[in-house]
């Protein structure tokens, strides 16, 4: 009698992927009616998911009638794309929108991929009619809370001038501390000198009560700078308590600063909402904000994150997709505020659900986790799962880069490319463009 393997299971239901259109059709089916789609990835730095996510919302907009992508990125960078896709800025090109992410790790946006995209989203948006709601492009995440004190003032400046100079003030209190936001973090958490809280909620208060004020003039641009501003001033206030936190353990900035993601994201929605009938939205993250947390072991030791506040809000209106690799290459650093290398993506560790796909035939594959067929049954059990944000340590692989999980539970669909390559920098140093030697070449020459 024929012995039943998991391997068979998946095989038997997954379905391949080749590089054509019709790949995702599988992927849009399952979508069906729902208003979130969040598009994970596995590792920060990797061609095929981005290229992926990239066609994929490509279709949700034209055949799902999405109306934003909203992204781990920081909130004014992104909105400075925003504007150039709806061509509401100066910026001439797709490569002058990204000119605001300067800070580490660059190349999460400043790659070919992203530039692609976003020259494909300004071109969608172009060839609307002048009365429709164009297509947005939001960052989710908290860690400018320098230029976002600028985005309040700039604001601020324009509409109230009483109301800025008062604006002023309170953000001086991290005046003293220049553009390390750290430094302050580190000096309010042990008591060395007083927290800025009350003074950044005081001024987020302000801003939303004088709301009416600022937006009785008419016309979307008013209620669209308004939001800007007042998200501005919402993730100067999370930043301020994330950097604080810091410093006391990793669970609570990590569930403050993913509880911060999913806030924004809802107030994209309320916003988007209030222009048209019912706002859909595409989410490109890591697997590790976007596969619900309850399912791995980071959810046991407390953490949330976005794709589990999601699942709890919205249920079955979203849909929540991961990508895995076994090897190839990954654009990342070695170290915080390192330099962008091309490295070489070691093979799966053996028990991990990266070496049990890589396994398989085909290669490339997507499955349906949501059907509560056999595969996704086969695939609960938990088991090892690859993470590789923007630092890669190979040599401490095990302990830095995976972790339990049970992906049936955790993702909706699953994309799995075997073998992938690294994400191409807009900016191309010679230690990017050497690349990290195989572990096979030869030494002692």
């Amino acid at each position: 009698m024929q012995t039943t393997t998991v391997e068979s299971l998946i095989e038997a239901s997954a379905y391949p992927f080749i590089g054509t259109k019709a790949d995702y059709n599988l992927l849009l089916k399952l979508v069906g009616n729902a208003r979130l789609v969040l598009l994970g990835e596995a590792t920060h730095g990797t061609h095929e998911f981005y290229r992926a996510r990239a066609e994929i919302t490509k279709r949700l907009i034209t055949e799902k009638g999405f109306s934003a992508v909203a992204v781990e990125a920081d909130w004014p960078d992104a909105y400075r794309i925003n504007r150039y896709v709806r061509a509401d800025n100066d910026d001439v090109e797709a490569i002058d929108a990204l000119g605001d992410f300067k800070r580490f790790p660059a190349w999460m946006w400043r790659n070919a991929d992203v530039l692609d995209f976003l020259g494909w989203l300004r071109g969608y948006n172009d060839g609307l009619g002048s009365d429709a709601a164009k297509i947005g492009f939001y960052g989710l995440d908290l860690y400018s809370l320098h230029s976002s004190i600028d985005a309040v003032l700039n604001y601020l400046d324009k509409v109230d001038q009483e109301a800025a100079k008062r604006a002023r003030y309170r953000y001086s209190c991290f005046e003293h501390f220049g553009e390390d936001p750290q430094s302050y973090g580190y000096a309010a958490s042990f008591g060395l000198t007083e927290s800025c809280e009350n003074d950044v909620v005081n001024q987020l208060v302000e801003l939303q009560l004088s709301a009416a004020d600022f937006v009785r003039r008419d016309g979307r641009e008013t209620m669209d700078s308004f939001f800007f501003a007042e998200q501005n001033a919402r993730l100067v206030k999370n930043a301020e308590q994330y950097y604080r936190l810091m410093f006391h353990g990793r669970v609570s900035s990590w569930n403050l600063r993913d509880r911060h993601m999913a806030e924004t994201l809802d107030a994209i929605m309320a916003h988007l909402n209030i222009q048209q009938r019912e706002a859909k939205i595409v989410v490109w993250e890591h697997n590790s904000h976007l596969g619900d947390a309850r399912a791995t072991e980071m959810g046991k030791q407390g953490e949330w994150n976005v794709g589990q506040l999601v699942r709890e809000k919205y249920g079955a209106e979203a849909v929540l997709v991961g990508f895995s690799t076994h090897s190839g290459t990954v654009t990342a650093a070695s170290d915080w505020g390192g330099i962008a290398e091309r490295k070489q993506v070691r093979p799966a560790l053996a028990g991990s659900y990266e070496a049990l796909f890589h396994k398989l035939q085909p290669k490339s594959f997507l499955l349906n986790l949501r059907d509560g067929g056999k595969a996704a049954a086969s695939l609960r059990p938990p088991r090892l799962q690859r993470a590789i944000g923007v630092i890669y340590r190979p040599e401490t692989e095990r302990i830095s880069h995976y972790f339990q999980a049970n992906l049936s539970a955790q993702f909706d669909a699953i994309i799995h490319f075997d073998h992938t390559r690294a994400v191409e920098p807009l900016e191309r140093t010679s230690l990017w463009e050497r690349g990290e030697l195989p572990e096979t070449f030869p030494t002692g020459i």
